[in-house]
């Protein structure tokens, strides 16, 4: 018998983090383990899934991406002056949408091309490899305006993923830069609750880039223990925004949690199943939006992309209510060709 799915709105007390004290604002991404767990992870979920190809194809494109990360050199960084004048402004001073892009990036998603074109590859993949050697750097750049300003209109969505990919690679060597530069001049840059970037004033999008969030974690060890997170579409920085609170609002009195479940299953099993679940989605009845949150207290192995791309049919359950998405995934864009991608 095929098993179906429904959602379960939960209570927002079943889910309330139990950490405790001054959690640490801020945490970096590794540049040695990011992409290289998400690659395991987006191999692991492919087994079986109904999108096996397709999550295939992205644990390839992590691996690529790790093999990027460690390969970038020194790019032109934000002087400190620049970083405590934006720190002041309460504006991110690695604006996606301003910052001048070094052609680095483009360096790096050729590299990441020719080495997807040696490897294995999902259906259909060979013509978006082509597609990006014959592109001129004019043609890039714009494509990547399109994926970081979130105007779909003229974005060429067979290499989107692609594109993504190195300007993420890219802007997570860019924040990771500038904190071992503030480590090597004698700060703390190196910790993570501490260093060059500050919190903003719109708790909402990333601090380093202004991006919105992919989904938010919960953290299951050391100082953030459980603590919730939410974390960057592009740079991969996560930032502390308190439990139960809506994180696109910041409301905190209509918030439920949906979660993917058997729908055949006794009722007491489905309820037990999805107090469980590791994946729910947040939503909002004061502003309409939701966000996925990953568990890492019930699956420690979750990671925020991963888990998103394998979780599209709660997208859809939740959608059904009207309810818009906050975040985005690059990975994964979809929806009216003219509007932002999980605009609302």
């Amino acid at each position: 018998m095929t098993e179906s799915t429904s959602t379960r709105v939960m209570s927002p007390e079943e889910i309330v983090a139990s950490g405790a004290g001054n959690p640490p604002p801020l945490l970096w991404p590794d540049r040695y383990t990011l992409f290289a767990e998400r690659q395991m992870r987006l191999r692991q979920l492919a087994q079986g899934h109904a999108m096996a190809d397709y999550l295939g194809f992205m644990a390839e494109l992590a691996g690529v991406q790790h093999a990027a990360l460690q390969r970038f050199g020194e790019v032109p960084l934000p002087t400190p002056d620049a970083l405590e004048h934006a720190s002041l402004l309460g504006l991110a001073p690695l604006d996606a949408c301003e910052w001048p892009r070094d052609a680095a990036w483009r360096s790096a998603l050729r590299a990441m091309a020719g080495d997807l074109r040696r490897g294995a590859q999902a259906p259909g993949v060979h013509a978006a490899l082509d597609a990006i050697e014959r592109a001129s750097d004019g043609e890039l750049e714009r494509q990547a305006d399109c994926l970081l300003t979130g105007v779909m209109l003229g974005l060429d969505l067979a290499t989107a993923p692609l594109i993504a990919a190195a300007l993420q690679a890219y802007w997570t060597h860019l924040v990771l830069s500038v904190r071992d530069r503030a480590a090597a001049r004698g700060g703390t840059g190196a910790e993570p609750d501490a260093g060059p970037f500050k919190a903003l004033a719109d708790l909402t999008v990333c601090p380093c880039c202004g991006s919105r969030p992919t989904a938010s974690v919960t953290r299951s060890a050391g100082g953030a223990f459980g603590q919730r997170y939410l974390h960057c579409s592009l740079c991969s920085m996560q930032w502390h925004l308190d439990s139960i609170q809506c994180a696109h609002c910041l409301a905190t009195e209509h918030l439920v949690y949906q979660s993917l479940e058997v729908a055949d299953a006794a009722e007491d099993v489905a309820a037990a199943r999805a107090a469980r679940a590791a994946v729910q989605a947040e939503t909002c009845g004061d502003c309409g939006h939701y966000l996925k949150i990953m568990h890492r207290d019930r699956n420690p192995l979750v990671d925020p992309v991963a888990d998103d791309l394998a979780t599209v049919t709660l997208d859809l359950l939740v959608a059904e209510s009207g309810k818009l998405r906050h975040g985005v995934n690059l990975m994964l864009l979809f929806g009216d060709p003219e509007a932002p991608p999980g605009a609302g």
